[in-house]
């Protein structure tokens, strides 16, 4: 279990997180939130009449659990699926290779957002439904291109979304063209391709078919629910132009008494309007409300089709503002948001529901009540801007951007991405509420996730290293053997770097401030001579049998060093880009007792910068650094360095690459004194960088340093270690230094 924590302690922390929220929830609104369509579902679990508001699938899922437990446990059940789904959704993007942190972040929205939260705790039909939209991801991603069976059960799950909210028929169109994508991406033949699409909508068809009939048989006539007619009258009440329209007696009656702009929203029409049993007054003979709405609404839409779709595409852009504000005449937003006193309870059935199905009558307690709603007001949501990045990364993975081009991702980006897509703009067709976005959190983080590793393309990050020794320290260890050092000890980790390692020692100085210097190079698994020219000129060598990276090189070095009785730790670089004259000023502020780490600084010094992007990651990483530790820093991943032994040895270092900012972040949690100084970074005199593409670096740099920071000082394991590493050893070298 520690093992299993430590590997996945990002998902970990948002899980904890995601259970304090829904802990908080459920003692807060007792027995549950009972929202107006939650007393329609608790009436309609025994009778499952078709023809109501919402489809019945949700009914079926409903009783049993209210039978077992009531309202209280019905919620309970949904908090946790709605911790599972997060699961879940990480399970996947790791499977799909998605890096671990990336993968975490791509679960977060799902357990930590307010509003997903607060669905949960109604007795509402979302997380079922998210639960179907979950499985049909999973078995269209988790295992490949999928065959016919597979695809045949896809259309299944999504005829059971469509029993649960109706709008999930329109997932039918995004899994047909994702197995067409998927089907020219493998190269499959023709048949199989239509094979594996009829079977999917075989599959929806044979629950839609049974619905439809079942429909039928216990109204008399051909449908699959109450709502079609009433929220398409909504939608097309908003825009309908009455004096354009060949309207005739009972049509007209439909026709809203207010002008064109100050129309009410497409809830008023469609709920307080239509919904009111006495409106629109006495219709011609031989009509009904129904029929007429209906023809109402066609007309709209056959003389107003760029007005019905402008409509709906602004209602769909609503979903990607950057805050969750309420339009004038939407769906208030308050509906959804965490209240301190008991929702609708202007609606007395409400009561009547809390009292018969959850055995209380309705209970806010206002401690977790106020938690909640502060933490949902106040950024306790996921932004629809963040979203929208997430489909624009898809996109460009499904473009074939970047690295995207040869990535099998590609597909797979695609998936998550046009089901979102087609859901909400299916929802926004009729009307837009925040409860509608809801589905984004499952569909466009994943998305963004498994685009963003597509253009990153390899992964170069390798997981992290156990304590010190692992098995390949020990191998290395046992070569070397145990060797005296000199006080100061310059570390270099080298890995195929035999044709510029001979010019960094041949200029590297044999004493700074009277003391002697000893250089130990780290060969990190070279398949060149790197070892034999290092010591050729006078190095100590140590070589590791495999490459894992400097960081893991550099971690090895400072511990022989230390073993081997230095006093003081320099590293520097193989390639030559540090001047080896700047050593004395390096280490006089740890000489003078000023300073326990000392770092140069490219930005306070001088730099010959090779790469733009570079140039603008290390401004960048030095703000994100100085938020996270509280102090000024300007350069985190300068190589030339120096520090005491014991404190190299006393950060804990758990990353292969991407290391430096590992041990500053490391060595402040510690309480170490960290100093910078002006330094001069020149371009490479030799080889070739073994950092890899800039955004593949600049991304796993970042996942180190928030990582490091996590661990150190958000989870408080640097502080706890703070006096550890003040020993006696330390107190000497202070002494005699």
């Amino acid at each position: 279990m520690k093992r299993l924590l430590r590997t996945h302690w990002l998902l970990a922390v948002f899980l904890v997180a995601g259970i304090v929220l829904r802990v908080l929830a459920t003692i807060a609104y007792r027995p549950a939130i009972v929202y107006t369509d939650s007393v329609q579902y608790l009436n309609n679990m025994g009778k499952l009449s078709p023809d109501q508001l919402n489809p019945i699938g949700y009914d079926f899922v409903l009783r049993p659990m209210v039978w077992i437990g009531g309202l209280t446990f019905v919620v309970i059940v949904q908090h946790v699926v709605g911790l599972l789904l997060g699961v879940a959704i990480y399970a996947l993007a790791r499977r799909l290779t998605v890096y671990r942190w990336l993968a975490a972040l791509a679960a977060a929205p799902i357990l930590l957002d307010a509003y997903q939260v607060q669905i949960e705790q109604n007795i509402m039909a979302e997380t079922t439904f998210d639960v179907l939209l979950v499985a049909i991801l999973w078995l269209l991603l988790g295992r490949g291109s999928p065959g016919w069976k597979r695809a045949a059960l896809v259309g299944v799950l999504i005829g059971a979304a469509f029993t649960v909210r109706a709008i999930g028929l329109v997932l039918l169109v995004a899994v047909v063209l994702y197995l067409i994508v998927v089907g020219n991406a493998w190269r499959k033949r023709r048949l199989d391709l239509v094979r594996r699409t009829a079977a999917a909508i075989a599959g929806f068809a044979v629950v839609f078919g049974a619905y439809a009939i079942y429909y039928h048989a216990d109204t008399g006539r051909w449908g699959f629910t109450g709502a079609e007619n009433q929220v398409l009258y909504g939608r097309t009440a908003v825009v309908a132009n009455c004096a354009k329209l060949p309207l005739n007696e009972g049509t007209r009656l439909f026709c809203p008494k207010e002008p064109l702009g100050q129309r009410l929203g497409v809830d008023k029409y469609a709920h307080n309007h239509y919904g009111d049993p006495n409106w629109p007054g006495p219709l011609p003979p031989g009509t009904t409300k129904r029929q007429l709405a209906t023809e109402f609404a066609r007309l709209v839409i056959r003389h107003q089709p760029l007005d019905v779709t402008w409509a709906a595409l602004k209602d769909f852009a609503k979903g990607f503002a950057p805050t969750r504000t309420t339009s004038p005449d939407d769906v208030p937003l308050d509906r959804w948001q965490f209240q301190l006193t008991y929702p609708n309870l202007q609606d007395p059935n409400t009561a009547k529901a809390a009292v018969r199905w959850g055995g209380s009558e309705p209970h806010v307690d206002h401690v977790p009540a106020e938690i909640l709603r502060a933490y949902q007001l106040h950024g306790g949501y996921t932004s629809g801007s963040l979203l929208g990045l997430c489909v624009l990364i898809a996109l460009a993975a499904v473009a074939g951007l970047g690295r995207a081009k040869t990535s099998g991702l590609r597909s797979a980006a695609l998936l998550p991405a046009a089901a979102g897509v087609i859901l909400l703009l299916g929802s926004a067709a009729f009307e837009f509420s925040w409860r509608y976005q809801l589905p984004a959190l499952v569909f466009f983080p994943l998305a963004g996730a498994i685009g963003l590793r597509a253009l990153l393309g390899k992964d170069q990050a390798r997981p992290p290293m156990a304590d010190y020794p692992d098995a390949v320290d020990s191998l290395a260890v046992k070569d070397f053997g145990k060797p005296d050092f000199a006080p100061v000890v310059v570390v270099i980790a080298a890995y195929n770097e035999a044709g510029g390692i001979g010019a960094v020692l041949t200029n590297m100085p044999r004493t700074c401030a009277g003391l002697p210097v000893d250089v130990l190079v780290v060969v990190d698994g070279s398949t060149d001579d790197t070892a034999e020219i290092a010591r050729k000129h006078g190095a100590f060598v140590c070589v590791a049998p495999s490459n894992r990276g400097q960081g893991a090189a550099l971690r090895l070095g400072y511990h022989l060093a230390a073993e081997g009785g230095a006093r003081y730790v320099v590293t520097t670089d193989a390639d030559g880009q540090y001047d080896n004259d700047e050593l004395d000023v390096l280490l006089k502020p740890i000489l003078d007792d000023e300073a326990d780490f000392v770092t140069g600084s490219r930005r306070l010094g001088a730099e010959d910068a090779d790469s733009r992007l570079r140039w603008v990651g290390v401004r960048v990483f030095a703000v994100l650094a100085s938020i996270l530790t509280r102090r000024k820093l300007t350069d985190t991943s300068f190589g030339f360095r120096a520090l005491r032994a014991e404190l190299a040895t006393a950060v804990t270092l758990r990353e292969p690459q991407y290391q430096s900012s590992e041990l500053l972040l490391g060595a402040l949690a510690l309480g170490a004194r960290v100093v910078e100084l002006p330094m001069t970074m020149r371009r490479r005199g030799d080889g070739t960088s073994k950092k890899g593409p800039g955004l593949v670096y600049g991304a796993n740099y970042g996942r180190v340093m928030t990582t490091t920071w996590l661990r150190e000082y958000a989870l408080g394991q640097g502080r706890r270690r703070r006096r550890a590493w003040r020993t006696p050893v330390d107190r000497t070298a202070r002494t005699s230094g």
